[in-house]
């Protein structure tokens, strides 16, 4: 129920956010229309092509004390697990500034953590309702998810993020090299040591979930409308309009929902926010007949792995060079042989034509945490994005806080460390 008087929301973005907030403004009573020139779930969507976590522990922001130091190995490997183009550095170079002074301490990742524990907390169970609700349960699974390391003294290297989660509530189980193969009899042996966290979960087709989901939101009664918002009108001090490409959409309220592409909709309201793109890649082999058990992280490749339902997928990595720069299909390439490294019986090669390669745009914030709350010119616009590599996962509370945003209740979680105002 809402808890003030019904409006007309227009949801620019149809992502993962931006879907789950349509679906939660109309649960509140709320008239709506969402904007977008592509397709809910279409490969052109960060939704379509992550790695398909539900990782309520994922509340580490991607910094990390001392990483200033590792900034040349960025420039100068262009295919490390986290690279800046040259041509590309003069523009990111004051959100890497920011980037990483926001976790040059463990009291400020503390901080971090603590504010995304209250964001994911539940995050596979809310889903879980959203996949039933939208008739494809089948999409979410809750059997937890595994993180691999070479050794006792590779997991060391992390112990003070994981001592961090731990801080915030979240357990595990730890796997010794036999407990390990038993688990994951294709994974190569030169992984020893395992940590699972049962309360995370999966989905199997994170494209397919959200146009389910968006199939949802129509049923309910909502209005797509296939173009791009370029602009907001004003009048009086209040949102009268989203000006789009095919002309203006009359509203009460706005939700800014549009990943890495809404920095433009929100320097249009006056808010400089600093959002980057981290350019992510994926490649799928269809046909695999070996793979993982359960869905699983190598610490040495900063890679997932795992099962989904167009076949075997490794997702992961960073690169920065905006949203324009011609793809660099040899990131795909890596991510293709640490696979065939990590599960040998996949046959040592696969052949390009086996292959299926993605590139898109994770939508961060330079300190590991999105922009949710109203513009600082208007409560009637309401951002939601920034979530960097937690888009999906984050999305379900998300969309909530954003229904309560919008119909003026309490939201329920503390907002602050989200406020998009602590970047102005």
């Amino acid at each position: 129920m809402s808890a003030g008087p019904a409006r007309h929301v227009v949801i620019i973005g149809s992502g993962a956010v931006g879907t789950v907030s349509a679906i939660e403004c109309l649960r509140a009573g709320h008239r709506v229309t969402v904007v977008d020139p592509g397709q809910p779930g279409g490969e052109q969507a960060s939704s379509y092509g992550n790695a398909g976590w539900l990782s309520s522990h994922s509340v580490i922001p991607p910094a990390e004390p001392g990483m200033w130091k590792k900034v040349p190995s960025f420039l100068l490997d262009p295919l490390g697990p986290l690279s800046i183009r040259w041509t590309y550095l003069p523009k990111v170079l004051p959100w890497l500034i920011r980037f990483l002074l926001g976790a040059r301490t463990t009291a400020q990742i503390e901080r971090t953590a603590q504010a995304m524990r209250t964001l994911l907390v539940d995050a596979p169970k809310l889903h879980a309702g959203l996949a039933a609700e939208a008739g494809v349960p089948q999409l979410i699974e809750r059997r937890g998810v595994l993180h691999v390391y070479p050794d006792r003294a590779a997991f060391a290297g992390d112990a003070r993020s994981w001592a961090i989660r731990r801080k915030v509530g979240v357990a595990w189980l730890e796997l010794s090299a036999e407990e390990l193969r038993q688990r994951e009899p294709h994974l190569h042996p030169r992984y020893t040591f395992g940590l699972v966290v049962e309360e995370a979960g999966h989905c199997r087709d994170p494209g397919g979930y959200v146009a389910a989901l968006s199939e949802l939101a129509r049923a309910r009664g909502a209005t797509y409308r296939e173009t791009r918002a370029t602009g907001f009108r004003h009048e009086g001090g209040r949102l009268r309009a989203v000006v789009t490409e095919q002309g203006e959409i009359a509203c009460d309220r706005a939700v800014v929902a549009a990943g890495a592409r809404s920095k433009a909709l929100a320097a249009a309201l006056g808010d400089p926010l600093p959002l980057e793109s981290e350019r992510g890649y994926h490649v799928m082999i269809p046909d695999a007949a070996v793979g993982p058990r359960t869905p699983v992280m190598a610490s040495d490749a900063k890679m997932i792995a795992n099962f989904m339902n167009g076949g075997l997928r490794a997702a992961g990595q960073v690169e920065f060079a905006g949203l324009a720069a011609a793809p660099n299909w040899k990131r795909a390439e890596i991510l293709r042989d640490h696979l065939l490294t990590m599960f040998p019986d996949l046959g040592g090669s696969v052949s390009a034509d086996r292959l299926r390669v993605w590139l898109g745009h994770r939508p961060s914030m330079p300190d590991g945490r999105p922009c949710i709350g109203p513009a600082r010119a208007t409560a009637d616009v309401v951002y939601a994005f920034g979530h960097g590599h937690v888009g999906l996962v984050g999305s379900a509370r998300t969309g909530r806080l954003v229904a309560q945003l919008v119909g003026g209740a309490e939201p329920e979680i503390p907002l602050a460390p989200f406020d998009p105002r602590r970047f102005l």
